[in-house]
């Protein structure tokens, strides 16, 4: 069992939309290092449960904790320079700006010297995104997007990086490249939450897994053991 400081720990935390409870009550931890996946099918919680984490959905009861200490109620731009960067649902790139400009708001919160150096690592991560520099994020393709967001999340320098359904509407092509780069930000060592409907996919990357269904935490384990057992190939494999 690994040892390393947990980042980020969630107790019992609650969201709710009017009088519709969308969480109820989930806990989870995420340690450093870890890629840690939450799957579970359109409307199990997943993302309510990421904007609640980013304070971007206000949370109903329970806790969050980040660096061993309380963040409910922090602004998402507070939680962005303290390195808890999420890569939203639908990208959401600045579609009139360039892909370097896009980079350049993604190190806002930053005052240091290596803005330009970590803008030339996401280009060779991204090789694409350096033949398209200079063009608008407008243009790009949905996975071209996708690369971009991800990227300019990176120049925030996160140590806990939250990714909310990165394959979805992508081609397969783009989806097992997408994979790829996530699974090589995670080999780097950045420390990854992981949102996916596609559990085969996200499982056979993490470490650890938990599954959600109608706003609860239903299991959780190794990603392996998840990824064998029957209850979760039936539900979310097809099998």
């Amino acid at each position: 069992m690994t040892t390393n400081p947990i980042l980020l720990k969630v107790s019992g935390l609650k969201v709710a939309y009017g009088g519709i409870q969308a969480v109820k009550g989930i806990s989870f931890e995420v340690r450093q290092g870890e890629l840690v996946s939450l799957i579970g099918a359109n409307g199990a919680g997943k993302t309510t449960t990421l904007k609640a984490i980013t304070g971007t959905q206000p949370v109903a009861d329970g806790d969050i904790e980040y660096l061993g200490r309380s963040i409910k109620g922090q602004g998402a731009w507070d939680l962005v320079k303290q390195g808890l960067v999420m890569v939203p649902e639908g990208r959401g790139t600045f579609t009139r700006m360039t892909i370097t400009e896009n980079l350049q708001m993604g190190a806002f919160v930053r005052s240091d010297g290596e803005i330009d150096a970590d803008i030339d690592k996401v280009f060779t991560l991204f090789p694409r995104l350096k033949e398209r520099r200079h063009q608008l994020a407008g243009t790009m393709s949905g996975g071209e997007q996708q690369m971009l967001a991800m990227g300019r999340a990176l120049m925030a320098r996160p140590k806990v990086l939250l990714l909310d359904e990165p394959s979805m509407g992508l081609s397969p092509i783009m989806v097992d490249k997408i994979f790829e780069v996530v699974d090589d930000i995670h080999k780097r060592g950045t420390t990854i939450l992981l949102v996916e409907q596609n559990a085969a996919r996200a499982l056979g990357l993490a470490d650890r897994g938990y599954v959600m269904d109608s706003g609860q935490i239903t299991m959780d384990g190794e990603a392996k053991a998840l990824l064998d057992d029957p209850k979760v190939r039936a539900a979310y494999l097809g099998e």
